[in-house]
């Protein structure tokens, strides 16, 4: 079977989100970063990241399920309007539009399947927060499961060197 379509939209979304996340990393500040439950650090660009994998995602194939890591939940709490706002203008800095709010929430909210279908993608906004938090090395990992078995993957490497640049 020929995944040329699916390989092409997992390059374009991780792409775009790539391109969000070297923005929000130049800009970064403490405000953008929360603590999640088990205590991990998440930030402005790991919401925005997973809304705009989803959306391409959602766009292309409507039928299919994302297993991500973040949720809307803690965005919707009025103490955080700040970072949601962030996460929604962010994203529609990068996909170019004047988005509404709860449109961006759904997006990340498409990432809470439990991947139980035959056919489903798997997604890591930010896989080493605290190396983006640092400026440093860190990863956008896409995967599509087709039958409990990985058929595509998808790695974005923002910072990492390549070619002439090493």
């Amino acid at each position: 079977m020929s995944y040329a379509k699916e390989l092409e939209v997992a390059i374009q979304a991780v792409r775009a989100a790539a391109n969000l996340c070297r923005s929000v990393q130049a800009n970064l500040i403490t405000a953008d970063t929360l603590e999640k439950k088990d205590k991990s650090p998440v930030t402005v660009a790991d919401f925005a990241s997973q809304a705009i994998v989803c959306a391409h995602l959602q766009q292309a194939f409507p039928q299919d399920q994302v297993v991500g890591e973040e949720d809307s939940t803690d965005l919707q709490s009025h103490e955080q309007a700040p970072l949601r706002h962030s996460v929604v203008t962010h994203v529609g800095e990068e996909l170019g539009g004047d988005l509404d709010e709860a449109q961006v929430l759904n997006w990340i909210d498409h990432g809470n399947a439990d991947g139980t279908q035959v056919r489903y993608w798997t997604l890591d906004p930010i896989d080493g927060t605290k190396g983006f938090l640092r400026g440093q090395q860190y990863a956008i990992a896409l995967a599509l499961i087709e039958q409990g078995e990985v058929v595509l993957g998808v790695l974005g490497c923002p910072n990492m060197l390549v070619g002439e640049q090493l």
